[in-house]
């Protein structure tokens, strides 16, 4: 970096190496055009480099205006703390809030942390109450199929709730959405829906109702185990085209349980065709096709399946299938044969094998800048042309001092000559781009 020292007098001949130097700034405007003139009076320090090629320093040669696309930097990952849990990276994000990565520093397991800002809750209609329903119901419940709540914790200074939960890889919709198709080989979509009648008879046992059964809200653990999701909405209406006729005609009363069934028998649906029963150019017409209760099914799905679908899909409640009675079906009994491949996982942000977030995050917390030595460095163009400066001086053997520059240039004004047009001088090499240094391959663009 090139520093501007004024000097306290002008007939001084040299300068104490020890000797303390007022540092003098210039400030431009970003879109300023005007030609930067040396000072009178002044000296330019250049990593102690002076170019003596050159009729005094033209500070445009050190001083370039750089756009914030050409900084290339590696950000050091800041370890961050919530109680015993170290901060991964973002998963996701919700109407409620953000979903990150955690780990737990007792037991090493992952775990996911929805972070709600309650001044944010209090802007969604019964956001803080769908939310304190939400951690009640999950405090109450342990199964297999139903997502665990690991912890909460609070931070009053900051007005933020932390939701700490078993870690899912991704939800159903998202794996339906990864694939041309849109739906699941038959097989994998019967032992998805097992789970979600496991999960759902354990819910209904236990007198909850969750109203928003979708792929959305049904997540998959890293061994493939289905996690009923998203309790929160108990007195609240789910997504419209999963609610059955009851909501959508407006009924004050119906049995609850079935709605569930209804919205299980529309999940269903989706996994194996890809599509929806029910569909409209608008909410009103969503459900005013629903609330008919007409719908048809793909010819390709088999006479078991098709039964299983419009038992669970009846507009009267009371026709509709119950649990117990989609468990001895025929079709939840047998499960297909594997004839084709499943649909995986969708990466997460380019990772297929779900690496923990919380590692780059401990190793810069705990390791030496010498232990990652042999570890991909990165540079900005400013140290790349830096380094060329160096390079340029070495190369000319450039071994002027300061008080040598200073007689010099004393000699020069005296004289009056500024000889500025020597064809023997050599041109200062342009700028270089790290986009053109190919034996830096750290070097990136951001």
């Amino acid at each position: 970096m090139c520093n501007i020292s004024k000097s306290d007098s002008d007939d001084q001949e040299f300068i104490d190496e020890n000797q303390e130097i007022e540092l003098t700034n210039r400030v431009f405007e970003i879109d300023s055009n005007e030609e930067l003139q040396p000072l009178d009076g002044e000296q330019i320090w250049c990593n102690n480099m002076i170019d003596d090629l050159e009729d005094g320093v033209n500070i445009n040669n050190f001083f370039h205006r750089v756009s914030s696309d050409q900084v290339i930097y590696q950000a050091k990952k800041r370890l961050k703390m919530i109680g015993k849990y170290v901060m991964g990276d973002l998963l996701g994000e919700g109407s409620y809030g953000k979903v990150k990565e955690m780990l737990d520093s007792d037991t090493l397991c992952r775990r996911a942390v929805k972070i709600l800002k309650q001044r944010k809750l209090r802007r969604i209609p019964n956001g803080v109450q769908n939310v304190e329903r939400e951690i009640k119901l999950l405090k109450s419940l342990k199964h297999k199929n139903v997502i665990n709540l690991v912890d909460v914790l609070y931070n009053e200074e900051k007005q933020k709730m932390y939701l700490i939960m078993e870690f899912c890889v991704g939800s159903l919709q998202g794996m339906l959405e990864s694939t041309p198709t849109k739906k699941f080989p038959l097989f994998q979509a019967h032992g998805y829906f097992t789970q979600l009648v496991d999960g759902l008879e354990y819910l209904h046992s236990k007198r909850v109702i969750h109203k928003d059964i979708k792929p959305g809200n049904l997540l998959l653990t890293l061994e493939g185990d289905l996690k009923i999701s998203d309790l929160g909405v108990a007195e609240g209406q789910g997504s419209p085209a999963f609610q059955p006729p009851e909501i959508a005609n407006g009924l004050d009363s119906f049995p609850g349980f079935k709605v569930d069934v209804w919205s299980s028998g529309v999940t269903l649906y989706n996994f194996v065709t890809g599509q929806y029963p029910f569909e409209g150019d608008s909410i009103y017409k969503l459900f005013e096709n629903i609330g008919k209760g007409d719908f048809t099914i793909p010819d390709y799905i088999e006479d078991p399946l098709r039964n299983l679908l419009l038992g669970m899909l009846q507009k009267d409640p009371d026709d509709r299938f119950s649990l117990q009675q989609i468990r001895q079906h025929i079709w939840f009994t047998r499960r297909p044969p594997k004839n084709a491949a499943p649909v995986p996982i969708p990466p997460l942000r380019g990772d297929e094998w779900h690496r923990m977030t919380v590692l780059p995050y401990l190793f810069d917390h705990y390791y030496d800048a010498a232990d990652a030595a042999n570890e991909a460095q990165y540079f900005t163009e400013r140290e790349l042309n830096g380094i060329q400066i160096k390079q340029f001086f070495n190369e000319n053997l450039v071994t002027l001092t300061v008080s040598e520059e200073m007689m010099k240039n004393e000699v020069e004004q005296n004289n009056g000559s500024a000889q500025t047009n020597q064809s023997s001088k050599r041109r200062w090499k342009k700028p270089i781009s790290c986009i053109t240094v190919r034996r830096l391959p750290g070097c990136k663009q951001s």
